[in-house]
Formats: structure tokens, C-alpha cells, sequence
């Protein structure tokens, strides 16, 4: 229990040097002990001393220890562990259908109870702080569901949105792959004064500049586009540092004139919906390598969010994974299946690079694996790093194939650039440029 809280105990006994020979036993293994003579003095003091477990004898003057047992509400009551030198295997079967923890013979084994009295107070723990998360789960609502967790980083991003949500300026989101840029977007579109317009997503990455006029600014005397019928709401442009220049320029110009002309028309269609943008990249180095034009940044960035990696932000681990079990409990029709220490110690060993959006593929596949009646979260997210090295777009894939190839050759031929070039069939200059906008490191990779 080392940093935790120590394990508290209820000892009920008629007998005095028993109570006082298992509150020794537990005290010395760290154990916070209160003793009683009588199970209804105990009942009495129950919600007072809330504690971890309670040991009972079983035959007492008045209140029995089975007496005691259907006196607590199964829903809260801590574990009860009966102890008896007169229970027989009847007795001790017909206990623990009715609800004891475990029933133990005098005289008894010391570390075999005190085995049995710790398994009880960690699972009554977890029990309680699963509760507490349901609870607390339950009781939020608007923005703090919809980016949820506690910690302080998510408390101010929550702020940063209420305070910017009513003012229709242009905002720029930089956050990891799966840290919830969309979601944030739309937080401040809904709680914004035109949360009943239209929501316009554009995948940048995806825009292609031939096709682009027609889908976006629609045709003379035919279809009027998408920037048209999202007029009033937001535009979200995500991954805006991949997109084509050509587009860029476009988007610029709609951003500046707020108008379109529609492909084959002569007069400009009056547009307006406020501009909110995303990038997983530094942006200002977008614009050193050209990909981004400086124009358009500055009309993207009057303000900037920044959404935390959940790495930073691993107390809230526990909250966003109950969220998502419960989430995916309701959708597959089956429980919510209950985080076991294991589970605890896994989401807080994982690194967590796909964030949020990892940690929600890793609750659905634990849902789906406890409906099989199997899984642990240390499973799951083994199945997720078996994914963890796709790229998530064209461009990564790139990248990373060029990372790999230019890191063989620079080691094959042990540093020597003008060999490493010749052999990738490309010049010198173009192999120090792709380095450097890569991010490789020559001397690591000798």
C-alpha cells in the first residue's frame, strides 16, 4: 500500500483477548483498527468509521454475525468477513450466498487472513472508486461532458472555449493526431450565437484544386455548393497544413471577399460563417517550407487553442475510460465491465500516442472482449499497438517510408553523404534538405 491510504477494519467479538490478538495482527501490518463487542454497536458506527472491511465473529450475545450480515445494504456495506470457532461448511456456504466476503475457522492462520482481509479491502476500494466515477460521470453535462477529465489543462481549454465561444473570430487548434481537434471545434460552434447554422468539415488533405470551385462554390443555374449552404454557421478546415496551395489561394480569397463565384457564373454569391481551423503540425514551420501560406495563417490564427496530449493529463485516465466503457456498454447492449487494479496499472503504464482517440478504440475493444465474458485492458491495448505505426495520412506514409530509406543509406554507407545520395539517386543538397525537414538525426543513425 505503499503512498495509499492505509486499510481501515471493523472487529466485531464478543470475546475481548480474540479482538484484542486481531487488532495486534493488524496493526502490525499497517492496518487502521476499531473493535467492538457487539454487531449492533458496530451496525450503529458503520457509516461514522466507513470502513475498508469488517471481521465478525458469528455467535454473539444478541446480534449474531449472520444477523449483522442481512442487516447491510449490499449496495454500499464494506465486505464482512465472518470468523467462528463453531461454523460448520453448511453455515459457511449459506453465508457467502447470502453475501459474506469469506468466512474463516478459529483459531485461525494469520497471514491466511490477513491475505483474505486485504483481497476484501482492495476490492471494496475499487468498487468505490468505480462508483465515484459513475457519479461523477452522471452529474456532467454541456462542455464538461463533451471534453471531459479534471485535470488542469482540460479546465482551462473548457474556459479558453466558453470565453471565445460568442465571439466569431477565427481560431487555430494545434493538438497530436486523436487529441479531439473536431470536437473542440464544434464545442465552439454549438455554444457559439449560431449553433443552429450549419457545421462545415473540410479534410484539407482531401481537397482536390480541379474539382474544387465546382464542389465548393457550386455552378451557374445548378447546384450551389457546400460553402454556400454552410453560410450563417463554421467552416472547419482541419489539417489545413496539407492543403494543396492552389486551394489555399481560394479559400483566401472566399476568407477576404466573403463571397463566391460559382463555376460559369458572372456575379458573386455573398457568403459568411466563421472560420475555425486545425493542424497536427507546427504551423509556422508549414510556412518556412512552404506549405502554408503566410497569408492565410494570419487570417486562421487570431486566436490559437492548444489541446493537451493525454500523456500530460494522466489523471484523467481513469474518468475518460469509465466514460468510454459505459459508452460502449450501452452501444453493444452489455455492462460496463469494472477496471480491475491490473487494468488501472495498464492505461497508466501505456504511453498513449494515438491520445484520446486511442484510449476510445481500446475501451470498445475491452467492452467487446468482456461480452465474451474475457479481456483485460492490458489486452486491448496490446492490440493497439499492433496498429500504432500506420500513418494516418498519405503524407505520413511518405514520410516515414523516406525516414526509413534515408536512415539505411546514411548508415550503410557510414555517414558518407555524397554515397548515401547516389545510392537514394538524388543529389547532395536534396539529401541535407530532406534530413533537416525530416528531423533525422545523421550522428544517431551511425
Amino acid at each position: 500500500m505503499s503512498g495509499a491510504k492505509p486499510f481501515s477494519i471493523l472487529v466485531i467479538d464478543d470475546d475481548k483477548s480474540m479482538r484484542q490478538s486481531v487488532c495486534d495482527l493488524l496493526e502490525a501490518a499497517g492496518w487502521q483498527t476499531v473493535a467492538v463487542a457487539r454487531a449492533a454497536v458496530g451496525l450503529e458506527r458503520l457509516a461514522e468509521l466507513a470502513p475498508d472491511a469488517i471481521l465478525s465473529d458469528v455467535r454473539m450475545p444478541g446480534m449474531s454475525g449472520l444477523d449483522l450480515l442481512a442487516g447491510l445494504d449490499p449496495a454500499s456495506a464494506p465486505p464482512l468477513v465472518l470468523i467462528s470457532a463453531h461454523g460448520d461448511i453448511p453455515m459457511a456456504v449459506k453465508a457467502m450466498q447470502d453475501g459474506a466476503y469469506s468466512f474463516v475457522e478459529k483459531p485461525y492462520e494469520p497471514r491466511r487472513l490477513l491475505a483474505i482481509l486485504r483481497h476484501a479491502a482492495e476490492q471494496h476500494r475499487m468498487q468505490q472508486s468505480n462508483a465515484r466515477l459513475k457519479a461523477r460521470l452522471y452529474a456532467l453535462s454541456g462542455l464538461d461532458r463533451v471534453l471531459l477529465g479534471q485535470t488542469a489543462p482540460v479546465v482551462q481549454l473548457r474556459q479558453e472555449i466558453l470565453d471565445l465561444a460568442d465571439t466569431g473570430a477565427a481560431v487555430l487548434i494545434e493538438g497530436e493526431t486523436g487529441t479531439g481537434k473536431e470536437l473542440a471545434a464544434r464545442a465552439l460552434h454549438d455554444l457559439g450565437p449560431n449553433a443552429d447554422a450549419p457545421f462545415l468539415a473540410l479534410n484539407c488533405a482531401a481537397l482536390s484544386p480541379a474539382t474544387f470551385e465546382a464542389e465548393m462554390f457550386g455552378t451557374d443555374g445548378g447546384s450551389g455548393g457546400r460553402l454556400l449552404a454552410a453560410s450563417g454557421g463554421t467552416l472547419f478546415l482541419d489539417e489545413i497544413c496539407s492543403c494543396p496551395l492552389e486551394v489555399q489561394a481560394k479559400l483566401l480569397r472566399v476568407i477576404e471577399d466573403k463571397q463566391i463565384l460559382p463555376a460559369g457564373g458572372q456575379l458573386p454569391v455573398p457568403v459568411s460563417f466563421r472560420v475555425v481551423s486545425a493542424t497536427n503540425e507546427d504551423a509556422e514551420l508549414a510556412v518556412q517550407e512552404n506549405r502554408l501560406r503566410k497569408d492565410l495563417l494570419f487570417r486562421l490564427n487570431t486566436m490559437v487553442l492548444s489541446l493537451p496530449p493525454l500523456r500530460q493529463r494522466r489523471d484523467d485516465l481513469t474518468l475518460l475510460a469509465a466514460h468510454f466503457l459505459s459508452q460502449f456498454a450501452q452501444l453493444y447492449e452489455t455492462a460496463a465491465p469494472e477496471m480491475s487494479q491490473d487494468d488501472l496499472t495498464a492505461l497508466m503504464a501505456h504511453s498513449w500516442p494515438g491520445n484520446v482517440r486511442e484510449l476510445r478504440s481500446v475501451c470498445e475493444r475491452r467492452v467487446l472482449a468482456a461480452r465474451r465474458g474475457a479481456g483485460t485492458m492490458a489486452a486491448a491495448i496490446r492490440m493497439d499497438q499492433q496498429l500504432e505505426d500506420v500513418p494516418d495520412t498519405l503524407r505520413e506514409a511518405v514520410a516515414a517510408f523516406e525516414r526509413e530509406l534515408i536512415g539505411k543509406a546514411v548508415k550503410a554507407h557510414e555517414g558518407r553523404m555524397d554515397a548515401a545520395a547516389e545510392a537514394l539517386g538524388i543529389g547532395r543538397r536534396t539529401l541535407n534538405e530532406k534530413i533537416v525537414k525530416l528531423g533525422l538525426d545523421k550522428d544517431a543513425l551511425l
